[in-house]
């Protein structure tokens, strides 16, 4: 699918796959934009076909331009702040960064500086472009590893029904307490708040459905590195399941872990995801920077 990016507009040729298709047919249908986005771009003018404003129940051919005003000048939401950010990929539509442990992912207060956010906000900056920071799913502060970032509404709207989806694959590595007996297993456990400790989760069957999968990568003396994949993204998930069949994160002192390290010995390792408007399959991998035995 041939794109480009020309000033504030977005450049699609309609491939041969989506001849005869409508506007209304591509956002609702190949992409299952927002209705409230999608009115919002019909109501702005945001799509031309070949420099025209058309009909959006009229069928294009393969050739066409499709020109979507997707990259609108607007404010940083968040205080764009200098500092190291490792990229994984990048595109005028979204940016895979690569978290170092010891930030938060975004700001819990508007003036504060160090999350990572400030620094992906400064990135943009840097490059000339002025957008929002928009985050697709978060990490804990003392957990690094890869995390996708969106440039402008449509691609953050894509995004998060792929993460709904659970087309938005995540690979973690741990270093868990003990030697793990099986090779690999799932634990599915829901999830909910700790009534007893405001920061911890805890198994609940009252709580919100959790999957974890899990396979034994290496054992390290009485450690054990596991591979992890999420078919759901419940806060604190990998350390609670873990410690709930009793090898909680080397570091995770909150869930029973010796305090070894000054972190808990988690990773995203990779993420793997298809382009939100091009279908094209983006695969990153992490490398863990600092000494927790990952």
């Amino acid at each position: 699918m041939k794109t480009r990016k020309k000033g504030e507009r977005f450049d699609l040729v309609i491939p041969d796959k989506w001849k005869n298709v409508t506007i209304e047919t591509i956002l609702r249908k190949h992409w299952q934009a927002p209705k409230k986005l999608v009115h919002s771009m019909r109501m702005e003018g945001d799509i031309k076909v070949n420099g025209e404003l058309i009909p959006w129940t009229e069928t294009l051919s393969t050739g066409d331009v499709l020109q979507i005003r997707l990259f609108k000048d607007v404010e940083y939401d968040v205080l764009p702040t200098y500092g190291e950010l490792e990229v994984l990929f990048e595109d005028e539509h979204l940016i895979v960064v690569n978290k170092p442990a010891g930030i938060d992912t975004h700001p819990n207060q508007p003036e504060e500086t160090d999350t990572l956010a400030n620094l992906v906000a400064f990135h943009h900056q840097a490059k000339g472009e002025r957008c929002r920071v928009l985050h697709i799913h978060r990490l804990d502060r003392d957990t690094s590893g890869a995390m996708i970032f969106a440039k402008h509404p449509l691609c953050k709207a894509i995004l998060d029904r792929l993460l709904a989806e659970r087309q938005i694959k995540r690979t973690y590595h741990a270093l868990v307490h003990g030697r793990l007996k099986q090779k690999r297993g799932t634990i599915a456990e829901a999830i909910g708040r700790d009534r007893h400790h405001n920061t911890r989760r805890r198994v609940s069957s009252s709580g919100q459905e959790a999957v974890t999968h899990y396979k034994v990568m290496d054992f390290r003396n009485s450690y054990t590195l596991v591979e992890v994949q999420l078919d759901t993204g419940r806060t604190h998930q990998i350390r609670v399941h873990m410690s709930h069949i009793g090898h909680p994160l080397v570091g995770d002192t909150l869930y029973g872990g010796k305090p070894i390290f000054n972190r808990q010995a988690l990773h995203a390792a990779r993420i793997s995801f298809p382009h939100p408007l091009t279908g094209e399959m983006i695969d990153c991998e992490a490398q863990c920077v600092d000494n927790v035995g990952l």
